[in-house]
């Protein structure tokens, strides 16, 4: 697995304390755009920093004072986000709506990705679902879930007996993701059946290797959205998301585990797949995280794992304008090793 890690330097205290406010989720302006060439030297902690090089330039700059580093110089080595000129004033439109809309939970998920680059993996997971856990309490996920509005079929999820698909040949395990018709949604039985099929792999002595892969067009479009906002006890949620994760399991089955994609991989589809060591994918793959326009950040271990495959600054990117990258990108960026068909 590839492993973009940025040695972090946390941004210096602003002198101006009411400059500091004015620069927060609570203030005018969350997210502050810099000239990538000439980053000021004191950084309120609580704005989002992204480094602009519009001329494509590609300066030298101190990535971990930074939460995202955009040029639009062609195919530039990581952690730069590579956009073109044409498309740059779009993106950075549709970033500046979202954070508009979710600015806590995209500030909440900058300053933890900060931290993640000093944690260990286990540790990194508990502190993402600690801030995951505070966000579903929070007034931008209540708007979201007031606003919404879900089709009475889609309540309706399919029975755990038949989510995960457990096949074996020899000393190698393939787990089937095996509800196509709901797309693979990721529902809490879903989770569970997951769960338990990797810790039966983890845990067998004759330790065979193991692959998900998931059945019809998608691998996986995520949580299953009736289920948001269902949980009434955040904090019991937040122990029953680190006992049952499926992403710390997956990390630790370290070169027994990989993983193939294919169509959608959206949300805990891809935050999951990303913690396996080896990662394909189909031609037709693509990978996005929405979860800032919930009013949430990821919460399925992708904080952790993402960051891990393709750095915290394009991953941060994705999500602050909820991004779908394919195939061929996921591949440049490490978030897959190959792609077949």
């Amino acid at each position: 697995m590839a492993e973009h890690r940025q040695r972090m330097s946390l941004p210096s205290p602003c002198e101006d304390l009411l400059g500091n406010d004015r620069c927060s989720p609570l203030g005018e302006q969350p997210l502050l755009w810099h000239d990538a060439a000439a980053v000021p030297d004191a950084l309120p902690a609580w704005a989002i920093h992204v480094g602009l090089d519009a001329a494509g330039a590609l300066p030298s700059v101190d990535a971990g004072r930074l939460d995202v580093l955009l040029t639009t110089c062609p195919d530039a080595p990581a952690p730069w986000v590579s956009i073109p000129v044409a498309r740059l004033a779009a993106q950075r439109g549709q970033v500046e709506a979202l954070v508009t809309t979710a600015p806590i939970a995209a500030a909440t998920l900058a300053r933890l990705l900060r931290l993640g680059d000093i944690l260990p993996f286990e540790a990194a997971l508990h502190v993402e679902s600690l801030a995951y856990s505070m966000l579903l309490s929070g007034g931008e996920f209540a708007r979201w879930l007031a606003a919404r509005k879900i089709e009475p079929s889609s309540m309706i999820a399919p029975l755990s007996s038949s989510l995960v698909r457990y096949e074996r040949e020899g000393d190698h395990v393939t787990l089937w993701l095996a509800s196509p018709g709901n797309r693979n949604a990721m529902t809490a039985a879903m989770r569970d059946a997951l769960y338990e099929a990797l810790a039966n792999v983890l845990e067998d002595p004759s330790c065979p290797s193991v692959e998900i892969r998931g059945e019809g067009r998608c691998f996986s479009t995520g949580g299953h959205l009736p289920e948001f906002g269902t949980a009434r006890d955040p904090a019991a949620a937040h122990v029953v998301r680190t006992l049952r994760g499926c992403a710390g399991l997956l990390h630790r089955l370290g070169e027994r585990a990989s993983v193939r994609l294919q169509g959608a991989c959206v949300g805990s589809g891809i935050e999951v797949a990303a913690a396996a060591r080896h990662r394909i994918a189909a031609p037709d793959m693509f990978a996005q995280l929405p979860e800032l326009k919930m009013g949430l950040i990821p919460g399925a271990g992708g904080t952790v794992t993402l960051a891990r495959a393709i750095g915290r600054h394009r991953l941060l990117w994705m999500v602050l304008g909820a991004f779908r990258i394919g195939a061929v990108q996921a591949q440049a960026w490490g978030l897959v090793d190959r792609v077949e068909a």
